[in-house]
Order: structure tokens, then sequence, then C-alpha cells
């Protein structure tokens, strides 16, 4: 792996995850000591979180982590929900139905009562992500997509959990896997639309008190 994508990894993980939190400043000689970079590879890694959205230079040396707030969630949003229901809509239209019909299938067994069956969940809706950007067929779409899912990590931390509202997404989900299977791209996408609208409402709603 070279440096700089090892840079980038390790940097966007911790934004990600909040070790490096909203206004962290990210000096190029610290950081670069504390990766064991050089400055070449983390002015690139640098360079392509800029191009994410996820930090912003305010000197030649200096960066900081972007903040994320209602207005940008929302914001977020809007895009996403032109993304995502293009996306279903051309699933339906040139997916491999059978795939759709087996993650339908693997989403109506899911059971969250226990903490392993969260995180199968989990690793079911990063399939179905992938499976959806084969389906689409677009490399243009599913770039677009990467960016906004790298934003959405952020988001769903600032929320809190709510177990009522992942068993809904749970039901979504499925309805959006089979409408796919059944190549019906309205409905594809008209789910898509209502899963994306209730999602947004519960993490506005969920946000900590005092969060812009």
């Amino acid at each position: 792996m070279r440096a700089s994508d090892r840079a980038y990894g390790t940097l966007l993980e911790e934004i990600q995850s909040g070790r490096l939190a909203p206004g962290a400043v990210l000096g190029e000689v610290e950081q670069a000591a504390r990766l064991g970079v050089s400055r070449t590879p983390l002015r690139e890694a640098i360079g392509r979180l800029n191009a994410d959205g996820l930090v912003a230079q305010v000197s030649p040396r200096v960066t900081v982590v972007t903040d994320i707030d209602r207005g940008d969630i929302r914001e977020l949003f809007e895009v996403r929900r032109a993304l995502e229901e293009t996306a279903a809509r051309l699933a339906a239209e040139r997916g491999d139905r059978s795939v759709f019909s087996d993650l339908a299938d693997e989403l109506g067994a899911v059971n969250l009562d226990a903490d392993a069956g969260r995180e199968a969940y989990g690793v079911l809706i990063a399939r179905f992500d992938a499976a959806l950007d084969i389906a689409v067929a677009n490399d243009y779409l599913t770039a677009a997509l990467r960016t906004i899912r790298t934003h959405l990590v952020r988001v769903r931390r600032l929320s809190r959990e709510n177990a009522t509202r992942l068993a809904a997404s749970v039901t979504e989900h499925r309805l959006i896997a089979s409408a796919i299977a059944a190549g019906d791209s309205d409905l594809a996408a008209h789910a898509t639309h209502v899963h994306l609208h209730n999602a947004l409402t519960n993490i506005l709603a969920s946000l900590p008190e005092g969060h812009s």
C-alpha cells in the first residue's frame, strides 16, 4: 500500500470515528511524524480528504477537520435522494434480480434482538450497497455514492441509536430489494425515497441538544 493511501485511510477512519473531532488541527509536521510518512504523501492524503469535504485548509501548512451541522445533513440528503433513487431505479432495470431476491430474503430473516444480529445487519447493508453499485453499472454514479457514504458514517455517529427506527429500516430495505428483484423501477425509487425521508427525520430528531 502506498504511503499516501495508508495516511488517507488512517485519517479517514479517525475523522469518521470522531477521534479527530470537528475543528481538530492537522498540522503537517505533526501528522507526518505521527503517521510515519513524509510530507509529500501526507499532502496527497490531506488533498483527498479536502476533496471529500472532510477537512478544510486554513493556512498553507494547517488543515482542520470540518464540522457537520443540521444544514449540512439536509444538503447531504438532498444529494443522497437524487443519487440513491436513481440508483434503485437503474438497478431494477439492469440488475441481476436473483441477487436482490436473495438479499430480500436475508433482510426478512434479520434478528435485531442481539448485538450479533445488529452487526450482521450492518454487514448485510454493506453487501446491499455493493450489489446496487454493480447493478447500476455507472462509474460516475457509484463514485458519487461513495462520497456520500463517506459522510454518512459521520452523520450516523452523531445520531442516537433507535431500536424502532432500526427495525423500520430493515423493512424499508427489504421493500427496496424486493422491488428491484421484481424489476419494478417506480416502486424501487419510491421505496428509496420513503426510506431516506424517514432516515433524515430520525437523524435530525436524535441529534444531541445544542447541535446546530
